[in-house]
């Protein structure tokens, strides 16, 4: 668990001595570049549909887990260009400040504020690309799915420190910082379930 009276120290917690602010930049850093790895994949074969929309995709296993029914429908593209475009990025982003993190360098609070906007907006449109996939399309997306398992650690783990640092008194912000890691694993189990339950095994591994 966090001690929430923990200052967020200049360095902002790149090392801090329980290791939790220290594995925020660890994640972001790594995170992030995992985040570009899948968005850069995504794009490649968004863009390889576009000029073969007959291509087969080498994550395209079978008619449920099919990257080439996810990346070319409507909603890969809903602001008008592709989605993997924000994923690109938003992760480089990411990446860098995590980095920036782990140098020590002491990121300002509007760089905070910025960031926790740029997750609630990540985790948004996730939701929206979760259930339009498993209920709408009903295809799943292998590296798409990988973005996902990013930006739920990301988002709350973002959240927990933004928290500790603007409201460090608030039961909520006690209650996030002591549970994070739960939180993230709970996600998972409810994604994870509700796949499970609507593709089923036959699905899953035909």
């Amino acid at each position: 668990m966090i001690d929430i009276d923990d200052e967020v120290t200049p360095r902002d917690g790149a090392v801090d001595a329980t290791g939790t602010r220290s594995a925020l930049a660890w994640l972001m850093a790594v995170g992030g570049v995992i985040g570009v790895l899948a968005s850069g994949i995504l794009t490649y074969d968004k863009l390889k549909l576009l000029e073969n929309p007959g291509a087969n995709l080498s994550c395209s296993l079978n008619a449920w887990v099919d990257c080439g029914g996810v990346v070319s429908s409507s909603q890969s593209s809903i602001f008008g260009f592709p989605n993997t475009f924000l994923g690109l990025v938003g992760f480089a982003v990411v990446t860098t400040l995590g980095v920036l993190l782990l140098a020590g360098t002491r990121l300002p609070e509007w760089f905070w504020a910025g960031l926790q906007v740029g997750v609630v907006f990540a985790i948004g449109l996730i939701f929206f690309l979760q259930y339009t996939s498993i209920f709408t399309l009903v295809k799943l997306c292998p590296y798409c799915m990988v973005v996902w398992t990013v930006t739920i650690p990301l988002f709350v783990s973002v959240t927990a420190r933004n928290l500790r640092s603007w409201a460090p008194t608030s039961a909520i912000t006690r209650f996030v910082s002591n549970w994070t890691l739960l939180i993230v694993l709970l996600w998972y189990v409810a994604v994870v379930s509700v796949i499970w339950f609507q593709f089923g095994p036959d699905r899953l591994f035909a």
